[in-house]
């Protein structure tokens, strides 16, 4: 079966409002395609997320619904706009979402299920905070299980101050954040098939036992 990648399009724009984050997601998605890679787009702000820190917040809660697709995907990205020199606070509720994985722990090993998963970030905006962004977002992302490859990021930002984003300065036209997309899809592409032959065999019940028996401080 081909690899299939998921982008979490953290805007606080509701469609059909124009988003540069998707602009952005729509080119590297042609170069996943390219790689014969399927992909996948969800405007989060579209399906009625719910603040929490679990896998369901009850009802009409919509993060459930994007959960089962990253479960069934084997790469996903963070996409995000920047507000105030640093990630949308939509990005940020998606990482406290992904909080509720560590309760579904598999029975047999312990490990996440986002374990054997890859995952990368992309942020767009016209003033800094991009590398706090990333820094911020691929921590979680590895905290939650997933796998970061080699320079799994890309971004693009104007010149100091505000001024045109994404689609109005023509950033796809951008060497230096094209190059970092290249790069980005393509290694995880490569660790992504890597893992779906190779999984993790770490069985983190029994990590858990072996720490216990060195520590003198409780859970």
């Amino acid at each position: 079966m081909p690899l299939k990648a998921i982008f979490l399009n953290c805007t606080l724009k509701r469609s059909p409002e124009t988003s540069n984050t998707q602009a952005f997601i729509a080119n590297a998605e042609k170069i996943f395609h390219e790689l014969n890679v399927e992909t996948e787009s969800i405007r989060v702000v579209d399906q009625n997320v719910k603040f929490g820190n679990s896998s369901d917040e009850g009802e009409g809660d919509g993060w459930p619904g994007i959960l089962k697709k990253v479960k069934e995907s084997d790469i996903m990205i963070i996409a995000t706009p920047i507000w105030r020199g640093d990630r949308s606070a939509v990005a940020k509720m998606v990482a406290e979402r992904f909080d509720g994985i560590w309760s579904e722990a598999n029975e047999e090993n312990g490990q996440y299920p986002t374990f054997n998963k890859v995952a990368g970030v992309m942020v767009d905006g016209n003033e800094d905070g991009a590398k706090k962004a990333i820094s911020s977002i691929l921590f979680d992302l590895s905290e939650h299980g997933f796998t970061i490859p080699v320079n799994a990021f890309s971004y693009y930002v104007g010149k100091a101050g505000p001024g045109p984003a994404y689609i109005e300065a023509e950033g796809d036209k951008h060497f230096f954040t094209n190059r970092n997309l290249y790069t980005m899809v393509y290694n995880m592409v490569h660790l992504a098939q890597t893992l779906k032959d190779n999984k993790y065999t770490s069985n983190l019940k029994e990590l858990k036992e072996k720490a216990k028996k060195i520590s003198k401080t409780e859970e």
